[in-house]
């Protein structure tokens, strides 16, 4: 990973979750060339991470508070009380028709989605208001349209969103600016990983259940593999400026399928189906009997 070693002891310091995955490696690559000290935080830190000058790995898993509290201790012991940007960007993708999605796949959407960045900001805002830093949380087009067969995603997403605005104005007395980033599909593992799980919960799902399906599922996979998503350096990008500006904007969307579905998301509702249906083949598929 190059990039300019610039960041020193004095050099404002970051936390960020999720730092192993696509968006994560290059968003680090982003934040050291402009001199941050970034905490690397992840459940399993890479041990390559240790040999960049100015990263800090952290182990945190975002959904347990006992790791939550040791990553706060390990902070605050390598002198950083306060810090400029706490960025929520772990996350995970469940997808599939609801009616087939596990409930304990459902719990794990919104505990990493959801409950996770909620429990990182109750843990790290004393850091930022000692920083007087911002809050960077990374949602996505979804959390402004639900896609469907991305449902559980998509809520999950919105749930953010939610979060995201009520702390904009609960903050705003201590002047710390909440900015949400909105990346779209996006060229990294996790897709491949959703997929692999999406195939691994119905393979334990009765086939005729499954069947009921399996015209839209097939459809949804037709779509998903043709669909060119935006290279993690762009999401990047966007996160870097929500970071680094002087005065951020509360939002930053990244790719033109985000500024489809915040059009989409004006229309009525009738007729927002019949586009979504269209646009992703499922009129193609007859009415049950």
């Amino acid at each position: 990973m190059p990039h300019t070693p610039a960041a020193s002891a004095a050099s404002p310091a970051v936390l960020l979750t999720g730092a192993t995955g696509g968006i994560g490696r290059a968003l680090l690559r982003e934040l050291l060339d402009r001199g941050y000290r970034v905490h690397a935080a992840a459940r399993n830190p890479a041990a390559d991470l240790a040999d960049l000058p100015g990263v800090h790995p952290v182990a945190l898993d975002v959904t347990d508070a006992a790791s939550l509290a040791a990553a706060a201790e390990k902070i605050r012991a390598q002198g950083d009380t306060g810090l400029h940007a706490v960025i929520n960007n772990a996350g995970t993708i469940v997808q599939g028709p609801l009616e087939l999605v596990p409930e304990h796949e459902l719990h794990r959407q919104f505990e990493v989605n959801v409950y996770g960045p909620a429990l990182v900001t109750q843990q790290f805002l004393p850091f930022l208001r000692q920083g007087k830093g911002r809050l960077v949380n990374v949602t996505a087009g979804t959390a402004r349209l639900t896609v469907p067969f991305l449902g559980a995603i998509s809520a999950s997403k919105a749930a953010l969103q939610s979060f995201s605005d009520a702390l904009r104005v609960e903050l705003r007395p201590w002047g710390i600016p909440v900015v949400v980033v909105e990346p779209g599909a996006t060229e990294t593992a996790i897709f491949d990983k959703a997929a692999d799980a999406a195939d691994a919960a119905l393979a334990g799902i009765a086939p005729e259940r499954v069947a009921l399906y399996r015209a839209q599922l097939d459809l949804m996979d037709a779509v998903q593999a043709r669909t060119k998503g935006s290279p993690p350096a762009l999401v990047a990008k966007a996160i870097t400026k929500a970071v680094t500006a002087t005065r951020p904007k509360e939002r930053y969307t990244v790719g033109a399928d985000v500024r489809a579905l915040g059009v989409l998301s004006r229309l009525p509702l009738g007729t927002r189906d019949r586009l979504i249906t269209r646009a992703l083949g499922l009129h193609k598929v007859p009415a049950a009997g």
